[in-house]
């Protein structure tokens, strides 16, 4: 079988269980979503595609749930049963990881000043910053709620280990949006925002797929850093596609992460490494941009070797990833799901 055969096989499998997922986890998450008050209901289900500006339904979705698809494998691939106390076994945790990135997302597009989402435009453009931000707060406040509400086990060790994750999460994009002020960003500064920002929460989604499967503190920590390192991959990716990414399938314009002149991983890269091509970067980010001016960013940060060392890195995350992941599960093909969504996630393309 050739690569691009695996590659299409793991594909499908990856998006079989994504599909799944949002099967199992989307009555849930809207049941929790509908529980909000008055304007944060109206606001909240917009921003998860049920919705539109008026409160008509509509086609859209919740996203590709990713996040949710981890708790759920990673608690399969531990040995975790079907069902579990309440008969809802990880399901309550895999919704609490989604309304947790979702929190982030309200709030992100707020501070990144992002106008589209999914193809539509972002909440705090339809609704106001005020309303989006509180419904972020709100929408974080539910995942919380769920745990205190689950009568399983470990909800009380995932609760405690996600709201540290968002700790964590908000030091990354403080982080974050500093850079954007300074002129002087190490590559390793950003790898390791990157990692609190990006990382941190698909480390904690496996992390609550191994709690809820009953697995011990090893395997949970092993589980932690296997989404970690792939949550570094995803967003190595997730930033070429900032720069290359096909607008009509990433609902956002083109180059749209040099325009807001983002401190991204190839554009870190390609800043320090020392060519002339960085140096023609760094004038470029340090004045207006155009839309001529955006496309000759981009090209710099590829001549200056930013996409090329973005791709190979993400590359030798995920072997580091599979590292940790045998750890926990020492039989690969028992994590066949884990797998198959790593790879789709370092492989994707928008």
């Amino acid at each position: 079988m050739t690569a691009n055969a695996i590659a299409a096989g793991e594909g499908q499998e990856a998006a079989a269980l994504l599909e799944r997922t949002r099967e199992t986890v989307d009555p849930e998450l809207r049941r929790t979503v509908e529980s909000l008050p008055g304007s944060m209901r109206r606001v909240a289900m917009y921003h998860f595609g049920w919705e539109d500006e008026a409160g008509r339904p509509t086609e859209g979705g919740a996203g590709k749930a990713i996040r949710p698809a981890l708790v759920l494998a990673s608690a399969q691939a531990l040995g975790g049963p079907p069902g579990g106390p309440g008969g809802r076994g990880a399901v309550r945790a895999a919704v609490a990881v989604e309304l947790a990135h979702n929190f982030t997302l309200l709030h992100d597009d707020v501070i990144d000043k992002d106008v589209r989402r999914r193809g539509r435009p972002t909440a705090w453009t339809v609704f106001g910053i005020p309303d989006a931000i509180i419904t972020g707060d709100a929408v974080m406040a539910l995942a919380l709620r769920l745990f205190a509400e689950d009568p399983h086990p470990a909800a009380a060790a995932a609760s405690a280990r996600l709201a540290a994750c968002v700790i964590e999460l908000c030091a990354g994009q403080q982080a974050d949006c500093a850079f954007e002020r300074r002129p002087d960003v190490a590559l390793d500064e950003c790898l390791t925002m990157a990692t609190a920002k990006t990382g941190a929460l698909l480390g904690c989604a496996c992390a609550l797929g191994a709690l809820y499967a009953g697995a011990g503190p090893e395997e949970v920590e092993a589980m932690d850093a296997f989404g970690r390192e792939a949550g570094l991959a995803f967003q190595l990716i997730d930033d070429l596609i900032g720069i290359w990414g096909d607008p009509a399938h990433t609902g956002k314009p083109a180059g749209a992460d040099l325009l807001a002149r983002k401190k991204s991983l190839p554009v870190v890269a390609a800043l320090t490494s020392g060519t002339r091509a960085g140096a023609e970067l760094a004038d470029l980010y340090a004045g207006p941009m155009d839309g001529d001016d955006v496309r000759a960013a981009a090209r710099a940060v590829e001549r200056a070797g930013g996409r090329d060392w973005a791709q190979a890195h993400a590359a030798d995350r995920m072997g580091r990833a599979v590292q940790e992941l045998s750890r926990a599960v020492p039989d690969l093909a028992a994590a066949g799901g884990l797998l198959a969504l790593a790879e789709f996630v370092t492989r994707r393309t928008r």
